[in-house]
Order: C-alpha cells, then sequence, then structure tokens
C-alpha cells in the first residue's frame, strides 16, 4: 500500500501540510497523558498502583512514538507528492 492510499487526503487540506492534524492532536493527547501517568506512578499511594501507572505511561510511550512514526510518514510523502499543474 502506498503512503497515498495509507494517509488518504481529507478535503479541504492546505497543500504542503507537513502533518496531519489528526496525528497532531493524537500526539499531544498521548504526551499529555504520559505525563500524567509517570506523575501518578510517582505519587502512588502503594507499590502496585505505582506499577500500574508505569505501565500505562510505557503504553502511551510506544503509542507516542507510532504516532510519530507516522507523522514523519505523513511529512515525507507530503514532500514527495508532486506540485499541482496550474
Amino acid at each position: 500500500m502506498t503512503a497515498e492510499h495509507a494517509f488518504p487526503r481529507r478535503v479541504g487540506t492546505v497543500e504542503g501540510m507537513e502533518e496531519d492534524p489528526t496525528t497532531r492532536e493524537l500526539r499531544v493527547a498521548q504526551i499529555r497523558r504520559e505525563s500524567a501517568e509517570r506523575k501518578d506512578a510517582e505519587q502512588a499511594p502503594t507499590e502496585d498502583a505505582a506499577e500500574v501507572h508505569g505501565r500505562r505511561a510505557e503504553k502511551t510511550a510506544y503509542l507516542r512514538e507510532r504516532l510519530e512514526d507516522r507523522a514523519e510518514a505523513e511529512r515525507d510523502a507530503a514532500r514527495d507528492e508532486p506540485e499541482p499543474e496550474s
């Protein structure tokens, strides 16, 4: 599957946009979740609760990394797109 099919262009997007706004929003949400879970792990009242929050933080870090990969692929695809003919 080509990048064009993997990340279809939405109507109304701006030419040359480096990253899909949805991807950006998801990355920001994962960063916030990761930070909150790490803080909760530090402040957890029990070791078990700290482990649960630690695992959640690891999961959100993994998801954030995958979203960063997706954003990079979107930027690459945007650079590789031919200029529209006038």
